[in-house]
């Protein structure tokens, strides 16, 4: 069905409309980052964090509402197993100064009954240097893609893998100013697998692209039909593996709980966006740059030429 759509003029032109849709999403994206933001985790503003046990097994939703009626400040409390729970304060949460003592009511509770294992306070200058950090590290994948493409492909066709990279990258963080998805280690750890799944997908079909104009050395097809049949050729495998991996991603988000929630969200954005972006920018920004099978002839000397037409 998607070979059908991807046949001739209308496959051209589904990915032309395909590369306006991701200008305007990148647009959006950037809009909203500029005027909301990201919401910050305590990985990076700080805070206190609290692990404490309960005697025995209690729902998270239940212990969230009776420690909601002992703390007036904000808190994200996260499951770490069945009695094992983890709560996190911003820096103005302070028990002592907005709000009831909240650790004191689950420890004298009967039901709850809970232990505190830990209670650390978390500064913000350590959340500082681990965003900086983590910053730097995606920036150093950046540029080491960036060499990949530059010796691997031909301008034309490393240019569109990069744009399509950085393309999916703020569609996700779009997605999480928008939504004001908690953005923390994790997060981040996931925009660094997805650099590495958004340039996979990029390669494969930008090698199928190469292979295909090399052999087109008498123009006999127009670029844009070799760029379709490449799309093609390679569609099946790049669904399969991104199904297979969305799955994967998928049952994390479900089941993983809140600790890896943001993780998940953000590794099957990232998946769904850079499949998109393999085909509609990675292939299509090329054409527009002017790609054609005469980048790939072969050229050769006077010397070479006239040895070559001897009989």
């Amino acid at each position: 069905m998607l070979n059908y759509f991807l046949k001739g003029e209308k496959g051209t032109r589904l990915r032309f409309m395909g590369m306006l849709l991701s200008a305007i999403l990148v647009l959006l994206s950037v809009f909203t980052l500029t005027q909301k933001g990201l919401n910050f985790g305590l990985d990076f503003t700080g805070g206190y964090l609290t692990e404490f046990t309960t005697s025995q097994s209690v729902e998270l939703k239940e212990l969230q509402s009776f420690i909601a009626k002992n703390h007036n400040g904000e808190f994200e409390l996260t499951a770490q197993g069945n009695s094992h729970f983890q709560l996190r304060e911003a820096p103005s949460a302070s028990t002592t100064a907005n709000s009831p003592d909240w650790q004191s009511a689950v420890t004298q509770n009967d039901y709850i009954n809970a232990q505190v294992l830990s209670s650390a306070y978390i500064g913000s200058q350590v959340g500082d240097e681990l965003f900086d950090q983590g910053c730097l590290a995606m920036f150093a994948a950046m540029i080491a893609v960036m060499i990949y493409l530059a010796v691997r492909f031909e301008w034309r066709l490393a240019v569109g893998s990069v744009v399509a990279l950085v393309h999916d990258l703020i569609l996700v963080l779009g997605l999480f100013s928008l939504l004001q998805i908690e953005f923390n280690l994790t997060v981040l750890a996931s925009l660094l697998a997805i650099i590495g799944y958004s340039l996979n997908d990029s390669i494969i079909v930008g090698d199928r692209v190469r292979e295909l104009l090399r052999v087109q050395s008498n123009n006999v097809l127009s670029p844009a039909t070799i760029i379709n049949n490449a799309i093609k050729s390679t569609l099946t495998r790049t669904l399969i593996t991104s199904g297979t991996t969305l799955a994967t991603v998928a049952s994390v988000w479900l089941l993983a709980g809140a600790p890896l929630q943001g993780f998940a969200i953000a590794l099957f954005t990232g998946i769904v966006v850079g499949t998109f972006s393999s085909i509609c920018i990675a292939a299509t920004l090329p054409e527009l740059l002017g790609l054609s099978a005469k980048n790939y002839e072969v050229k050769v000397d006077a010397h070479t030429q006239t040895l070559l037409d001897m009989p």
